[in-house]
């Protein structure tokens, strides 16, 4: 009775009142007042509970929160209120009440719809059924979870990593000057990022509210608005822009390395016919050349996927080493240009004894030397491979702050990058081998919590001198479990 109010139906009152006295069953709608005087809606069941002898014991009332389903209560509070603000408090106060309800029997439960209930077309199956059933989508929309799209991911994320590869080597090294496998290769993996982003113009996507879009249209406002331009200069034909490179071959003029001449009045008078044309256009060939390096920005692929494997210890050491080594053959990719636009003087069409490509080509018997008969430029040199190497070599050193100092920046241009790279190998030391202990910590804390609690089992049993069977079979017991549930709180999950 200290939940009846002033708003309390007085009739419902009396039969609630005789359902107890009588010692029957009955249920009711019933208006009662919580501790602060807010007016809730209960739908009321009485049932006596009988003992042996069929004499009532006690009495199992059951409260069920139907405010939302009624009209809005016009208290204290909401006087004055109109009827559809009255109507959206009630909806608001009882927004948790959908989460509690359990279907009802039709049997039991009769009351007539309320128009709240009407608006919110709440028949009797009020809680969303949850199917496993994949969601329905027009039939050139693919589904971003299905097999084939979570395949063509992973052979994007391969060619990726051969684009983060290859280009800086191709564009530092020029090994793509006349081989025509490497122009084909290239431009099949052009193709095929292509095709990428054709499929990313059909392909679903999870909304911010957490649902699968599938829309044509706000698929493809979704990705213009996203990736799409940055796609699209990845995929740009750079090698076959950059094929003419080589017109001077074709023109069959002696200047292979045009860069590396002198040219005097007279040389440039005898080759203003046939050849001085070449000038500008090397120059935008070189440009496109340079261009190729916009591929990288494919590496975006790989951020999109990251989240998904974030979460596992391995999977970021492996991720880091992998960022670490990338970098690396970058930064030997640039220490190799530099020493190749360095070696050369090309004022004066010298070799500058103080680089660090000329003291290599030193230290392996491999000297530069000037061919005065034949093309008259410098010739000679360690190959590419073994500048590559060497290239590398010197990187990772400084990377990870070794540095032997048999290959070291002389000129000033290396000492210069020389300092930029110390100062990104600390980041990324102290970033990458920083976090391996923790890493390391977090992928053996069940096998040290497995332990733990193994020892203090141990120790349990020893001080109360359990006897030696039933020590083992308890040990036995917490090693078979574990082996099945891997420490997971089952009940909790």
């Amino acid at each position: 009775s200290f939940m009846y109010g002033e708003l309390t139906d007085k009739k419902t009152i009396e039969k609630v009142r005789q359902t107890f006295d009588n010692y029957e069953s009955n249920c009711f709608e019933i208006l009662l007042y919580k501790k602060n005087r807010t007016p809730v809606w209960f739908y009321m069941q009485i049932a006596p509970i009988r003992n042996e002898h069929e004499k009532v014991v006690l009495f199992l009332c059951t409260f069920k929160d139907i405010t939302l389903f009624k009209q809005p209560i016009e208290d204290d509070s909401t006087k004055g209120w109109t009827k559809f603000a009255r109507l959206t408090r009630a909806l608001t106060n009882s927004r948790s009440v959908l989460q509690q309800l359990t279907p009802m029997n039709k049997a039991e439960v009769v009351h007539k719809h309320s128009r709240l209930a009407e608006v919110l077309q709440l028949g009797s199956d009020i809680l969303p059924q949850y199917k496993q059933e994949a969601p329905k989508t027009p039939p050139h929309i693919i589904l971003h979870y299905c097999a084939f799209k979570t395949t063509w991911d992973w052979v994007i994320l391969i060619l990726t990593f051969y684009t983060a590869i290859m280009v800086p080597y191709n564009v530092s090294f020029k090994t793509k000057q006349n081989n025509i496998a490497w122009l084909v290769l290239d431009s099949v993996v052009d193709v095929i990022f292509l095709v990428d982003i054709v499929l990313n113009f059909h392909t679903t996507f999870v909304g911010p509210g957490g649902e699968v879009i599938s829309d044509p249209k706000l698929i493809r406002m979704n990705y213009l608005k996203t990736w799409f331009v940055i796609d699209l200069l990845s995929c740009l034909p750079y090698d076959i822009i950059n094929a003419f490179e080589n017109v001077d071959e074709v023109n069959d003029c002696s200047l292979p390395q045009f860069k590396r001449i002198i040219l005097t009045k007279d040389s440039f008078r005898s080759l203003s016919n046939n050849g001085a044309f070449l000038i500008p256009f090397q120059g935008i060939s070189s440009l496109f050349s340079s261009l190729k390096v916009v591929r990288l920005l494919r590496l975006g692929r790989v951020a999109r996927k990251l989240d998904h494997y974030l979460e596992y210890g391995a999977a970021v050491l492996v991720l880091l080493v992998c960022v670490f080594g990338l970098v690396a053959h970058w930064l030997a990719c640039i220490w190799y240009s530099i020493g190749d636009y360095e070696v050369i003087d090309e004022l004066t069409n010298t070799i500058k004894t103080d680089s660090w490509l000329y003291q290599l080509a030193l230290s392996i018997g491999t000297p530069y030397r000037y061919n005065t008969t034949g093309s008259g430029q410098w010739e000679g040199g360690p190959s590419k491979d073994s500048l590559y190497i060497s290239s590398l070599y010197f990187t990772m050193t400084s990377l990870t702050t070794i540095g032997f100092g048999n290959i070291a920046p002389t000129t000033d241009g290396e000492k210069i990058f020389s300092v930029a790279m110390m100062m990104v190998g600390s980041l990324l030391y102290a970033t990458i081998f920083g976090n391996v202990t923790t890493i390391f910590q977090q992928m053996y804390a069940n096998t040290n919590r497995y332990h733990e609690m193994l020892n203090n089992v141990r120790d349990f049993l020893k001080l109360y001198q359990v006897p030696k069977g039933l020590s083992e079979r308890v040990m036995d017991y917490i090693v078979s479990t574990w082996s099945m549930s891997k420490g997971i709180d089952t009940e909790k999950v």
